[in-house]
């Protein structure tokens, strides 16, 4: 492996302060996982590892075990070879997108809105999630790791999928760990919180404190808004000034983009020999 490799640790961008003690459970947990091709070497950043160790409250044992069930799922899924066209169906429609712009904390912005997904195939809308986390890793600043989601609960929300929800949650908890930094359920339904109910008990507690409601008519919403988001860009519909957001066109075009620079990351990692 590379020096370059190495240095960019999985493109984390993310530098966490790690202590003698911690690094020591890190290097434990190294040997636990055994042998790693070169580009799983690269995924096992001591920030990757670090973030399992911590979703885990540093249990060696378990945060192995997390480990290796998301290499296993990595190397059968390959989430960071999806490309833009495998998901551009889904895509089309706004139902999820990246927006140009990230919070004044540095973390990366997902936009989502459920009533406007473009098919009912949770396994297409599932890839389309996975590519949305992978490009939005890949674009993390330096010194950050995590993002925030703005869930827009515009118009109908009448075919809300308990299935797609319950997987979402899956892939974002056991794939992902300590990716989610805050979750804005914008303007959610009266209908919806007895689904949000059902969906608890597979919410782990760390994420479901990380979940907050709010709402257009709240008392001190636009403040709290203002104090996490440049509302210049933050789109209209979230109280910003920055215009609906979204532009399937420009949209394509910045993933593609994207698309390239991520290819010719992982295209650097030699293959298994």
């Amino acid at each position: 492996m590379s020096e370059d490799q190495k240095r960019t640790a999985s493109n984390d961008h993310d530098r966490v302060a790690i202590s003698q003690e911690q690094q020591a459970k890190i290097t434990e947990v190294r040997g636990l996982i055994g042998q790693l091709s070169d580009k799983e070497s690269v995924y096992c950043s001591d920030a990757s590892i670090s973030r399992y160790l911590r979703s885990r409250n540093w249990n060696v044992k378990k945060a192995s075990q997390m480990l290796k069930q998301s290499l296993k799922w990595r190397k059968e899924y390959k989430p960071e070879e999806i490309g833009w066209e495998e998901v551009a169906n889904e895509a089309e429609s706004g139902s999820m997108y990246r927006p140009n712009y990230n919070d004044k904390y540095g973390r990366p912005v997902i936009v989502m809105r459920p009533s406007r997904k473009n098919s009912k195939s949770t396994q297409g809308l599932i890839k389309y999630l996975v590519y949305c986390m992978e490009n939005a890793i890949f674009n993390l600043p330096p010194h950050q790791e995590q993002m925030t989601w703005l869930v827009d609960f515009e118009g109908k929300m009448s075919d809300m999928s308990f299935k797609l929800a319950r997987e979402t949650v899956h892939v974002l908890q056991n794939y992902y760990p300590k990716r989610m930094g805050l979750v804005i359920l914008y303007n959610a339904p009266i209908l919806f919180q007895p689904f949000f109910k059902m969906l608890r008990p597979f919410v782990e507690t760390e994420i479901y404190n990380k979940i907050k409601f709010r709402y257009s008519d709240g008392h001190r919403e636009k403040e709290i808004m203002e104090d996490l988001f440049d509302m210049d860009k933050l789109e209209s519909a979230f109280g910003g000034n920055g215009g609906t957001g979204f532009d399937i066109n420009k949209y394509a075009e910045r993933m593609k983009e994207d698309d390239n620079k991520i290819l010719s990351f992982w295209t650097q990692v030699k293959p298994v020999s």
